[in-house]
């Protein structure tokens, strides 16, 4: 698999200490059922990269470490998790996970506990890192099958550098889908329209 150019900040700081402190009211415990896998996104299907094309990498089982700075499984009852990893030959990457729950209503609160986590990270990143300035932005719903929300994210260090991170939630039925775009730069070098392209398309594929 290639690596990213350089080491992401967003994926850089502690995952351990922001997870700490960070309190989810779980639903009750229990293992979702067992059901037909959702699908994934396509390497096409990323926003366009305008010097490298995207790679995908295999759907596997388990929660991506991208998503641990924001988004994590404390307090989360054990559902189903996979997820997928895509990448460019630059500075550039992607993440994908899927949650199956056992009802639609356990669904539902599992994605607003994504998203209040998404939009609470940027503090939550300044808090535990003081050499860190985070920003958040929230770019808005998209009417896709029971919703989606996409939403910015900023870190720039006190040594410089810097990067942009586009994250969104969605939902249909009682799976649960969170997508994450990243790269060096700021908000001015986001693709948020591909990127809500991009989210619906994800949460269309679900079942």
């Amino acid at each position: 698999m290639s690596m990213l150019t350089r080491t992401s900040t967003l994926t850089a700081l502690t995952l351990a200490t922001l997870a700490a402190a960070t309190v989810l009211t779980a639903p009750a415990a229990g293992a979702a059922p067992k059901a037909v896998a959702p699908a994934f996104l396509s390497a096409s299907q990323l926003p366009p990269h305008p010097t490298s094309s995207w790679t995908a990498g295999a759907v596997t089982d388990g929660f991506p470490e991208e998503l641990g700075l924001c988004v994590s499984t404390e307090g989360v009852p054990s559902y189903d998790y996979r997820q997928r990893r895509f990448w460019t030959d630059l500075d550039t990457g992607a993440v994908q996970l899927t949650v199956v729950t056992d009802t639609a209503a356990r669904a539902k609160a599992l994605a607003k506990q994504y998203d209040d986590l998404i939009r609470t990270c940027a503090d939550r990143i300044e808090d535990s890192s003081p050499d860190v300035d985070a920003e958040g932005r929230d770019y808005g719903k998209l009417p896709v099958e029971e919703g989606a929300r996409v939403r910015g994210l900023h870190t720039e260090t006190s040594w410089g550098a810097t990067d942009i991170a586009l994250l969104s939630v969605g939902r249909d039925g009682r799976t649960v889908t969170v997508v994450k775009w990243g790269q060096m730069g700021g908000f001015q070098d986001a693709p948020v329209a591909a990127f809500k392209k991009t989210t619906s398309t994800a949460v269309d594929k679900l079942y």
